[in-house]
């Protein structure tokens, strides 16, 4: 450690390694059941004609998939780090989460698809049998919405899957409604609408989580952290002249990082010393932001100049 350097860690780390690790049986569970019913409503859909049905079976094999890649990614995610991969595979619940977004998009297409062609070719709906799968379908999402509800609040993964069961609960219902309409007035146009709710319903939600998890694989600062405000905090500090180089990003779900150069008056790295001073800056960062791990580096004033010249 050179003359006026230093390098600080404050680790604030959950002991039961990423956000969505806590839930890995919830998510086995939301599994068994997605599976599941996604057998069910397939055989229902083809036994009453129902494209409502096979719209959500659809999604549900979509979620089956993510939910697989969820559960994949959590095993990869709390793997040790390596010389090599420093944090580990921790970013592979981001990656699952993009790729199950992909999916969502892919899905949600197809079924807006088959819905306009079932307008031009309308075709004969069961509505007794399309109300029954449908029915076993909304209670088993309700289910799995119970497991994962605190979850979603934690982890990009989990939420992932929460926002898709949701969606597929939506949906279920929409064929049941459907599905009424058909028993009740014989209007077969009922069961391509719903097929255009359950399509509606899968792209906004897609969207929003897709931004979060690019927002991420961009480093982009953690949405509950202001940058504006941590640097004003740090400076606030007695001693503190400036900082440069601040940079905060997350890793996965529930590890956000930051890092920052702080300029230190001489005087006051003398009087107080290096230890207090990166004491007085985590305590600083902990107290009023959650981030999860930080490193400052001390500077004297005009070093940051220094720097400057090495680079070039």
């Amino acid at each position: 450690m050179g003359a006026g350097h230093d390098h600080g860690h404050a680790h604030h780390a959950p002991t039961s390694g990423t956000a969505a690790a806590a839930y890995r049986g919830r998510l086995r569970i939301a599994l068994a059941i997605t599976l599941t019913v996604m057998l069910v409503e397939i055989v229902g859909g083809v036994l009453a004609d129902s494209l409502a049905l096979i719209a959500d079976a659809a999604h549900m094999a979509t979620d089956a998939v993510g939910l697989g890649m969820a559960l994949l990614a959590i095993h990869f995610a709390n793997r040790p780090p390596s010389g090599n991969r420093t944090f580990g595979y921790a970013r592979a619940e981001i990656l699952a989460a993009l790729a199950n977004c992909l999916l969502l998009l892919g899905v949600g297409g197809y079924v807006l698809f088959e819905a306009i062609q079932r307008f031009i070719t309308p075709v004969g709906t069961q509505g007794g049998l399309t109300v029954f799968f449908g029915a076993i379908g909304l209670v088993a999402n309700m289910i799995s919405l119970t497991l994962l509800m605190r979850g979603q609040k934690e982890s990009l993964n989990v939420r992932g899957a929460f926002l898709e069961v949701a969606a597929d609960a939506l949906g279920s219902l929409a064929v049941i409604v459907s599905a009424a309409v058909i028993l009740l007035t014989g209007w077969q146009a009922a069961d391509p609408i719903a097929s255009l709710v359950i399509g509606v319903m899968i792209v906004p939600r897609t969207v929003k989580l897709l931004r979060e998890t690019l927002d991420v694989l961009l480093e982009s600062a953690p949405k509950n952290v202001d940058m504006a405000e941590v640097r004003a905090h740090i400076l606030a500090l007695p001693g503190v002249e400036d900082v440069h180089d601040l940079h905060a990003w997350t890793i996965t779900s529930g590890m956000p990082v930051l890092s920052a150069h702080v300029v230190v008056g001489s005087d006051t790295l003398d009087s107080i010393g290096h230890e207090k001073m990166l004491h007085d800056l985590q305590g600083c960062i902990g107290d009023h932001f959650d981030v999860e791990h930080c490193t400052f580096q001390l500077e004297p004033s005009g070093h940051a100049e220094h720097e400057a010249k090495l680079c070039h």
